[in-house]
């Protein structure tokens, strides 16, 4: 049974779809306790995405999708993602894509642009000279009383 989409690739928006080629999934054994079927079936997926080759992301988007996803991105410009969280080799396979789709969806939103630096107004900073200047009179008349 093949999954809605799987044959021209993974959809990550209206416009950006992942070729099928640039998506390499292998099937693992799970790590953990399981009972007999942990031991005989390779339920959990690594997909690897070539994320620095692939042919659908800009440039920028390549660099900021490596740099999010730091431990998972290989030296060769791979992102890999392992999903061994449920028992189905098939829901594992659909967690993976999802987790992928997701960091592909974050890595297309541009960063904000950078703060433009104020200076702080006239008036205000008046005020708040005037506000020490009160402050230090009242600290002052706290001291001792000379007779």
């Amino acid at each position: 049974m093949a999954e809605p989409g799987s044959a021209k690739g993974l959809p990550v928006n209206a416009r950006i779809t992942i070729p099928d080629d640039e998506l390499e999934e292998s099937f693992i054994r799970s790590a953990g306790p399981g009972g007999q079927n942990v031991n005989k079936v390779a339920t959990a997926v690594q997909l690897r995405f070539a994320g620095a080759a692939s042919t659908v992301l800009g440039d920028e988007v390549k660099a900021r999708l490596l740099r999010l996803a730091g431990q998972r991105a290989t030296k060769a410009g791979e992102v890999l993602i392992e999903a061994s969280r449920f028992r189905t080799q098939e829901r594992n396979r659909e967690d993976a894509r999802e987790r992928l789709v997701a960091l592909v969806r974050e890595a297309l939103v541009p960063p904000p642009p950078p703060r433009k630096k104020t200076r702080p107004t006239r008036g205000s900073v008046e005020r708040r000279l005037e506000a020490k200047k009160g402050r230090s009179t009242v600290k002052r008349m706290r001291g001792r009383v000379d007779d």
